[in-house]
C-alpha cells in the first residue's frame, strides 16, 4: 500500500509507485482526500476524484482508493496490507505506523522508498512553482 496526495503526477511519483509495486503482489494506492491535503497545508490543483482517476490509470497501480477522512488507520484496517511504503519525503514515522497499524489488528512492514535521482522535479510543489515561474515570464 502506498499513499499520497498525487496532485500533479511527476517522475518522483512514478518511481515511488513502481518501486512500491516491486514489494508485493498487488499495489493499492490510497489517494488523500481534499480535506486531508488541506489539513496538511496543501491546496490540491485537482479534486480528489480527478486525482483518483489519474492514479487508477497508471500501469503499476492495481487498485486506487480514496483514504478515510480523519483516521488514516481506518484505511490501513480496510486494506490490511502486508507492506506500507513511504516516499522519501513523507513525514511519517515508520515505527508509529507499525504500532498504530498493529493496534488496528494489522501487522505491516514499513519501507521507505528511495529518492528518485534522475529529475530535478521531485515534488508537486516544485512543479507548481516552475509553472508559476513560466506564467510570470509570459506576462
Amino acid at each position: 500500500m502506498a499513499t499520497g496526495v498525487f496532485d500533479i503526477i511527476h517522475p518522483g511519483h512514478l518511481h515511488f509507485l513502481n518501486e512500491s509495486k516491486k514489494l508485493g503482489d498487488e499495489l493499492v494506492v490510497v489517494v488523500a482526500r481534499d480535506s486531508t491535503a488541506r489539513r496538511n497545508g496543501k491546496e490540491p490543483v485537482f479534486d480528489e476524484m480527478s486525482r483518483l482517476k489519474i492514479v487508477s490509470a497508471l500501469k503499476c497501480v492495481d487498485r486506487a482508493i480514496l483514504g478515510h477522512e480523519g483516521d488514516i488507520y481506518k484505511t490501513v484496517s480496510d486494506v490490511s496490507p502486508d507492506v506500507i511504503t513511504l516516499g522519501f519525503n513523507q513525514k511519517f514515522d515508520p515505527d508509529t505506523i507499525r504500532k498504530r497499524s498493529l493496534e488496528k489488528g494489522v501487522r505491516v512492514e514499513v519501507v521507505r522508498i528511495s529518492k528518485f535521482e534522475n529529475s530535478s522535479m521531485l515534488s508537486s510543489s516544485q512543479v507548481r512553482s516552475k509553472i508559476l515561474q513560466y506564467i510570470g515570464e509570459d506576462i
